[in-house]
């Protein structure tokens, strides 16, 4: 019998036949969100070969676990909840975690601004290309704490609302908040320095 494709089918139906040990199905599941895993894993490890570990890991512990599945929430909410405890696994055996209170509160209004932010002398846009401007962004990104990095990766990257996110990182939703306006206030810093410095040696300060 020929091979049929499965990527136009619901995705409850793919975890059904999944539980039910269809291979295929879940693999599907799998090409639908590898690549956003993959970003974010390598986000939280800054290091391809541990974010490709947890990839593997991350889908592997899905399909063995796919009955504690119970649908309450998105399927890719739940796997990146996965993702998140793999990669930190990885962070801690390298012992590169730095120590960021969970409860520390600030205040969560996401238009909030606590410092003055210095402009731009020049648009960047005029400097610098596309793709440079990318690796910049990325570049920055990258310098967040993991705890930081992980909210602005699913709120701003993959566009899970603030229910979501705090719900795939096991955080209360004012922790969410306020872990999002540091990072987004942290990267403002970051470019801002890099775009009003001059020189070759711009890269050190992210």
């Amino acid at each position: 019998m020929p091979v049929t494709s499965q990527s136009g089918t619901d995705e409850t139906v793919l975890l059904a036949q999944s539980r039910e040990g269809d291979r295929r199905a879940f693999a599907e599941l799998v090409r639908r969100y590898e690549g956003k895993i993959f970003r974010l894993a390598q986000h939280i490890t800054n290091n391809r070969e541990d974010a490709e570990d947890v990839l593997q890991e991350t889908f592997m512990k899905a399909y063995e676990h796919l009955d504690q599945f119970k649908g309450d929430s998105k399927f890719y909410t739940w796997i990146v909840r996965i993702a998140v405890n793999q990669a930190l696994m990885k962070l801690r055996r390298r012992k590169t975690v730095k120590s960021v209170s969970l409860d520390e509160q600030i205040d969560t209004g996401e238009d909030t601004v606590v410092r003055e932010i210095a402009a731009w002398d020049e648009n960047p846009e005029q400097q610098f290309s596309r793709e440079e401007l990318g690796a910049i962004l990325d570049r920055a990104i990258q310098s967040l704490d993991a705890p930081y990095r992980s909210v602005f990766v699913l709120r701003d990257i993959d566009e899970l609302s603030t229910e979501e996110t705090a719900e795939a990182l096991g955080l209360s939703i004012p922790a969410v908040k306020s872990r999002l306006l540091r990072a987004r206030l942290q990267l403002r810093e970051k470019l801002t320095r890099y775009f009003k410095r001059k020189g070759d040696d711009a890269f050190a300060y992210l």
